[in-house]
């Protein structure tokens, strides 16, 4: 059966679809025709994120920022991940362009929100104030796609920038991003949005269609939908000539690779030593390194080089990838957003949501490299140096595959997500209860550039695939017929809840009545992940098969109960008090409280504060996922390198990595409050200020490899040599051997997590002049701490404004943005800025055993501008250009990612982009 969400209808699905019909069955005398539904009045009764109280709309006592619908517009984004990317409260959240990694699977394709660099598994996303189901690829990261959430259906972004939720989830430690779709919507409107970079690629298209019918107080009954659809192009290296500026191969020559075409020759000790008695040479010089190449210096460029200060050394080539790789994805999503809501007797009134997504990504990077062995004989120049059969006969070759193309891997994410509910008022209470069934699933398939690797090394055995040219037609016809196009993986997580919560007033106080909130949750979560056949089978290059890798599954229950009280105790003095019970199947119990104030000092200054704990439980991927393998940036091994006077020529590398979960995890818990104050100093204009605080305990992670191979006296134990105990599996035990087989990287509780900060908005709305009326808002984070205790015998190590391990948390990020409107015409300036910081400055060349050169980051800064025009009441047109004065990503040494020169996890590699949208409304 197909798993397309589109076709595919579970019982609850079958329930929307039902209620979403019941409008289009109502006697004809109960149809008027379609109004636009009018805006709440300022008296109105809202709930507002963070509580469960219905309130008037003004400031609460916890900090809560609102992207408008109009705000998402003028910026020129179109999906739920650009919107984030404005945030500034938001860093180091995973994007496309930082999964792009031939060869790795964890987790591509995820687009996230990490609120204040804590972690994404601690940023809580909502849609409609309900929960989704995460992402299904196993990874270290918990949380939401924000491919599922259709971009055009969205009225606005509450973001709760207070940790951990009493009300939605103890587990939102940083904070709760809400995304909010419009509601009783009537009439129809079409949006088309075309977009190109300057220098090509990365276009994007895209179009939705919103239709509504229907109001409650009409008719009811309303019922709309949103479809939407988006493609974006990809972008290769080559047309962007910002690569070229960065100087790559020059400032970074130990990142790139020595994997080449032709390909690199890997000697053995004794290899070199025969080699030199027969008087070899490679470019006129007697052979003096292990790796060689016999078309050095002409290496066949573009993307191989002869470098000498590369990984390939003087005598061989040096591959650089970033002449043949992709910056960002060709991508294809398409959307669906569907609500229904009809009266029923006594004021009640029955709701339903269908939300459908479907993501295709296109990862494609560098050709395949090979690594294998041959006889000596397959090499021209050494085929006549018959005493090697003695030496040894086995030449170690490491080889860049070109003619079987780049590696390309299909990525498709599909959710479904439907809601079947009811709301209205039982005497003095207020409930609403609501079934939720949300899956997201996930398939990984290689479709091009990864071959059977078996029948390639036997092609290459017999001849006819040449590892040092051109191949012959039937070694290209041999490639071919061995390309893998096979889904590789397949994970598919599901959650089922049924939620409820029930409000009233009564009493009062010197403030007025007191509100009371009461409301649980049951839960059940399930994950799947299932490998192919063919790549358990081991025999695809480039795409091996890790152990401990065959197919889970796994489930759980988790309960919940919270309650929540409003106290006016004046007129000026408000109390929030709130507790949560939680209990996780397999974990444990947990009971934490909230508590936040708010003073009116006057009518224009209002203080607030918050105190609260958290709990996150181990995810199920933390508890269960399957052994990953991986490796290290070049890193050095200080025993190895005590072995060798410190060359770091001979003891830095690349060293093999074991991740692993671990079903013995205890919970996260953490403690954070926050003291704030917002000042109207004038009717147009309004300030906040907020400081927050976060810590965290038995913080879930692993210890990074680069900080275990620092602290050897603390973490040995994670290093496994091949000198250990025989037995140790996948490693040939060698007494005489101390170097690293692998390092193990293992989910633990391990130490303590804190960060603190400044939130600061400003914002002036409605400067009426001749000129038209202005407007301007700033909102920034300014980050005072952000460090974590790897371990409890270990100090806290910071990464604010300093790339360590895996990221940076830089001290200070914020949205600018000017708006101004006269008649039809409006326009907007936006600046998105991003504080310089230390890099990671740790790349080692292997060849020579020199260090890069230091660097600090740039700060980044980038400007967009956008003007509309409204051709009447129903016709908008709109032009814009981001990134207005096309500024590159700025220089890194960084070596984290595959991609190398900057750090793509919050840079744009687009440049100058233009584009044009245009809405035409129905009323």
């Amino acid at each position: 059966m197909s798993r397309d969400p589109l076709r595919r209808f579970s019982p609850i699905a079958a329930a929307c679809a039902a209620l979403l019909a019941v409008g289009a069955v109502r006697p004809a005398s109960a149809q008027q025709a379609p109004t636009t539904a009018t805006p709440p009045s300022k008296a109105e009764r809202i709930e507002i994120t963070g509580s469960r109280i219905k309130r008037t709309e003004d400031e609460s006592a916890l900090p809560v920022q609102v992207i408008t619908r109009e705000e998402i517009i003028k910026s020129g984004v179109t999906t739920a991940a650009e919107a984030m990317r404005n945030l500034s409260a938001n860093s180091g959240g995973l994007s496309d362009g930082g999964s792009i990694s031939p060869g790795a699977y964890d987790q591509k394709g995820f687009n996230s929100a990490n609120l204040r660099g804590i972690g994404t598994s601690s940023t809580l996303v909502l849609l409609n104030g309900r929960r989704m189901a995460n992402f299904a690829s196993p990874g270290d990261d918990a949380g939401v796609d924000l491919n599922n959430i259709p971009a055009a259906a969205i009225d606005r972004i509450e973001v709760l920038l207070d940790g951990a939720s009493a009300v939605y989830g103890t587990d939102a430690i940083s904070g709760v991003i809400n995304f909010i779709t419009r509601k009783d919507y009537t009439g129809a409107e079409v949006n088309v949005y075309v977009g190109d970079s300057q220098e090509g690629g990365a276009g994007k298209r895209a179009a939705s269609v919103t239709a509504g019918y229907g109001t409650l107080a009409d008719n009811g009954f309303n019922i709309f939908g949103v479809f939407d659809v988006q493609r974006t192009d990809a972008l290769s290296t080559s047309q962007r000539s910002f690569i070229k500026d960065l100087k790559i191969p020059e400032r970074l020559p130990h990142l790139l690779s020595g994997y080449t075409s032709p390909a690199n020759i890997r000697l053995s000790g004794d290899q070199l030593e025969y080699l030199q008695s027969q008087g070899v040479q490679i470019n006129g010089s007697l052979i003096d390194s292990r790796t060689i190449n016999f078309s050095a210096p002409n290496c066949n460029p573009p993307a191989n080089l002869h470098l000498p200060t590369g990984t390939g050394g003087a005598q061989a080539c040096t591959y650089d990838y970033m002449r043949d790789t992709e910056l960002y994805p060709k991508s294809e999503k398409l959307s669906f957003l569907g609500r229904g809501v009809t009266e029923i007797a006594g004021g009640h009134e029955l709701f339903a949501e269908v939300a459908l997504a479907r993501a295709k990504t296109w990862y494609v990077g560098s050709a395949a490299r090979v690594t294998g062995t041959i006889d000596y004989s397959l090499v021209p120049e050494l085929a006549g140096l018959s005493g090697l059969q003695d030496v040894d006969p086995e030449i170690e070759l490491r080889m860049r595959l070109e003619e079987a193309g780049r590696r390309t891997s299909e990525l498709t994410s599909t959710s479904q997500r439907y809601v079947v509910g009811m709301s209205g008022s039982v005497g003095d209470w207020d409930y609403e209860w609501g079934l939720n069934h949300s899956v997201s699933s996930v398939s990984d398939r290689d479709t091009h550039g990864y071959l059977l690797y078996n029948e390639l090394m036997q092609g290459i055995a017999d001849g006819l695939v040449n590892p040092f040219g051109p191949s012959s037609a039937a070694g290209q016809a041999l490639i071919d017929s061995i390309q893998v196009d096979n889904v590789v993986r397949r994970a598919r997580g599901t959650m089922d809840s049924l939620d409820f919560s029930v409000t009233r007033s009564f009493g009062k106080l010197d403030g007025g009545p007191i509100g009371v909130a009461l409301g649980g949750e049951l839960r059940r979560e399930k994950s799947t992940f299932n490998p192919s056949a063919l790549l358990m089978s081991d025999n695809i290059n480039n795409d091996f098969a890790p152990e401990g890798g065959e197919a889970t599954s796994d489930q759980r229950r988790v309960a919940a109960f919270y309650g929540e009280m409003q106290l006016p105790l004046t007129k000026k003095l408000e109390l929030q008090l709130a507790a949560r019970f939680d209990h996780y199947e397999g974990v444990g119990n947990t009971a934490n409280p909230k508590i936040g104030a708010r003073y009116l000092v006057s009518p224009q200054w209002l203080l607030r504060s918050s105190f609260g704990t958290g709990f996150r439980a181990p995810s199920m991927n933390d508890l269960h996922r399957p052994t990953q393998y991986g490796t290290t940036s070049t890193l050095p091994d200080p025993v190895y390198c005590a072995t060798v006077d410190n060359d770091l020529a001979d003891c830095a590398w690349n060293w093999d990595t074991r991740h692993y979960s671990n079903a013995k995890l205890k919970p996260e818990h953490s403690r954070q409050f926050s003291l704030g104050t917002v000042f109207n100093p004038h009717p147009l204009w309004s300030v906040s200020l907020d400081y927050w605080n976060i810590q965290k305990r038995d913080v879930i992670s692993e210890v990074g490899d680069d900080v275990i191979l620092a602290n050897l006296d603390k973490f040995e134990n994670l290093v496994h040599r091949y000198n250990e105990n025989e037995g140790l599996d996948g490693c040939d035990y060698n007494p005489d051997d101390n170097s690293i087989c692998y390092i193990e990287m293992r989910k633990e509780n391990r130490g303590r997590q804190k960060a603190s900060g400044l939130d600061i908005v400003v914002e002036m709305k409605g400067l009426k002049t001749p000129a038209g009326v202005f407007g301007t808002r700033l909102a920034g984070t300014w980050m005072l701490q952000s460090e974590q205790q790897p371990s409890p015998e270990l100090g806290y190590i910071s990464n604010l404004g300093r790339f360590v391990t895996d990221g940076v948390v830089q001290r200070w990020r914020h949205r600018l943005s000017f708006d101004w409107e006269r008649g039809a015409w409006s326009a907007s300036i936006g600046n998105t800025y991003y504080s310089g910081y230390k890099d990671q400055n740790s790349a080692i060349n292997t060849d020579d055993g020199s260090v890069v050169a230091k660097n600090r980051v740039k700060a980044y800064s980038l400007w967009d501008l956008s003007g509309a025009y409204e051709v009447s009441k129903d016709f908008t047109v709109r032009a814009g250009v981001q990134n207005v004065f096309d500024t590159a990503p700025p220089f890194s040494n960084q070596a984290y990612y595959f991609i190398s020169g900057y750090d793509p996890s919050y840079t744009d590699p687009r440049g100058r982009f233009f584009y044009v949208s245009a809405r035409y409304q129905i009323h």
